[in-house]
């Protein structure tokens, strides 16, 4: 009975160990770029791209548990920033709303700079992770502006029969629109997490968009660029990528059923052959894309929505200066999509490629054994980017 013992008592520590991933050690980033002087100039503004990214020593190696934490806790630090929230109607009839932040520093700058923010899934400015980036780029002289996707603000409604979706940029589109309305002379430099990734950068390479010429450069964090591969390693058991999926669903269901009596009237229902009950017991989000969102948008089937939405189909046409952020240990993206960025910075000048070992979805923790620093690598890295190309005129 005691052999046993020991051997359960063995395989557990084994596989505690084997979770905290303790035996991976920290390394600088991979860096990958064709076009030296702009690496050179990165370099000059971020030089902890050259140094070790050492993860909370405990748990940080984990990309579960860095992914796990940001989802549960987002950040240990929230500062208050104060903001000013705007509205306007879509052709549609949908009420896009955007909330701007106003410097809090001195900027280093003769010109304007803003930020523009575009979150992830189910997210909007209120989410801690876009706060303590927010607060820590006003106190550096920029101004921030954040897009609430629709749907996701649980106390403002929606006025029309949709909610945000996953490549879809009119929303992004029109909050910079309207914003330059007011500051036409501004400097834009556009950050996008996860989903909002994918947004920036599909936005960035859509044939026949006419953009602001006073976008200068952007940064995608976290995203996994094709939703079709993306998916099928998602819909998987391996890496717990299933209970991941599991969790997104469910967010975007919540979202869903927040507004049910605005999505689902006769009407819609009549029209876009949706069947509620079908759409509220979807288990995974390829199933409650294919009963609800392919259906409202009027695409034929699931896979041509995600061919759609997939930045990848439109990387090949973007110009300005952008720089792609990605963990290999990140649940959520698996590993085999992280040659599409890589590959594009390899045929593209004024292109970066940020590659970690650690860092999990978004999370990015570093600083003591078990209480991370207030203000992430990932916080101080991305300011520092965005510092970067708005130097390089």
């Amino acid at each position: 009975m005691s052999a046993v013992v020991v051997f359960a008592v063995f395989l557990l520590i084994f596989t505690i160990l084997k979770f905290l991933n303790v035996t991976s050690p920290p390394r600088p980033p991979k860096l990958v770029c064709s076009d030296s002087k702009f690496l050179e100039l990165i370099l000059k503004y971020c030089p902890q791209l050259n140094e070790t990214y050492v993860p909370v020593r405990l748990w940080g190696s984990s990309g579960h548990l860095q992914t796990i934490v940001h989802a549960t806790v987002g950040r240990t630090y929230c500062p208050t920033v104060m903001a000013k929230r705007f509205a306007a109607r879509q052709e549609d009839g949908a009420t896009v709303t955007w909330d701007v932040y106003e410097p809090t520093g001195p900027s280093q700058f003769d010109e304007d700079m803003t930020i523009a923010v575009c979150p992830g899934i189910a997210n909007s400015s209120e989410s801690t992770y876009v706060r303590s980036l927010v607060s820590l780029a006003c106190s550096q002289g920029y101004r921030c502006i954040v897009l609430n996707h629709l749907g996701v603000l649980p106390h403002v409604k929606i006025t029309s029969p949709r909610v945000f979706r996953y490549g879809q940029t009119d929303e992004f589109h029109l909050m910079l629109m309207k914003y330059l309305e007011v500051h036409p002379d501004t400097k834009l430099l556009l950050v996008g997490f996860s989903m909002g990734g994918n947004i920036v950068t599909k936005y960035l390479g859509e044939p026949g968009r006419a953009r602001p010429g006073n976008i200068v450069g952007a940064i995608s964090i976290c995203q996994g660029y094709d939703a079709v591969k993306s998916l099928k390693y998602l819909l998987e058991w391996h890496n717990l990528a299933r209970i991941y999926l599991f969790s997104m669903t469910e967010n975007m269901r919540s979202v869903i059923i927040r507004h049910k009596e605005a999505l689902f009237t006769d009407e819609v229902k009549r029209k876009c052959n949706i069947e509620e009950r079908r759409v509220l017991s979807a288990a995974t989000l390829p199933e409650l894309d294919e009963v609800y969102t392919r259906r409202i948008f009027g695409f034929r089937s699931a896979e041509e929505l995600y061919r759609n939405d997939s930045s990848a189909s439109y990387m090949h046409n973007i110009h300005i200066p952008i720089v792609f952020i990605n963990a290999r240990d990140d649940p959520l993206v698996h590993p085999d999509l992280l040659g599409i960025p890589e590959a594009f910075v390899k045929t593209h000048s004024n292109s970066l490629y940020i590659e970690t070992d650690h860092g999990g979805h978004l999370g990015y923790y570093d600083g003591g054994y078990i209480m991370p620093q207030a203000v992430t690598w990932l916080d101080r890295t991305v300011v520092s980017l965005v510092t970067a190309l708005a130097n390089n005129q």
